[in-house]
């Protein structure tokens, strides 16, 4: 088998990222492709200060979540602590009360239909559909 001969920059770059793993890293999670990782190590060198931050970045952002989680659930607890109890019961029965509404509505509509009061019926055919008068 024969393979394509890299470009010397290409294979330098190859040699850059086996020194840095942690750019394999930002590329499986999604927050960079190896074109624009390599064209930023062709435009701005190895040296930059772009590399040291790489790494660093994701463990930074993973810390935040964390603490955003707590932040959340602490949010969360305060609002409960801060609700009014007879209020609360109030809305609950404002909306139990539309809830019986709605089912007294559907129960009439169903009545109608099974009652026969006024809801149009198929007219029904003979029981035997091949019954023919015999002479």
């Amino acid at each position: 088998m024969t393979q394509k001969k890299l470009h010397p920059s290409v294979l330098k770059f190859k040699e850059f990222v086996k020194n840095n793993p942690k750019l394999i890293q930002e590329v499986r999670k999604g927050k960079a492709t190896w074109q624009e990782l390599y064209e930023d190590w062709y435009l701005l060198g190895e040296d930059d200060k772009r590399w040291e931050t790489v790494g660093v970045e994701s463990e930074q952002e993973e810390k935040p979540n964390s603490e955003s989680k707590g932040d959340f659930i602490s949010n969360i607890l305060g609002v409960v602590k801060k609700m009014d109890a007879d209020q609360m019961q109030s809305h609950l029965n404002n909306v139990s009360q539309a809830v019986g509404a709605i089912q007294g509505l559907l129960a009439q509509f169903q009545g109608n239909n099974g009652s026969g009061g006024g809801a149009v019926r198929p007219p029904e055919g003979p029981k035997n559909p091949f019954s023919f008068r015999q002479d």
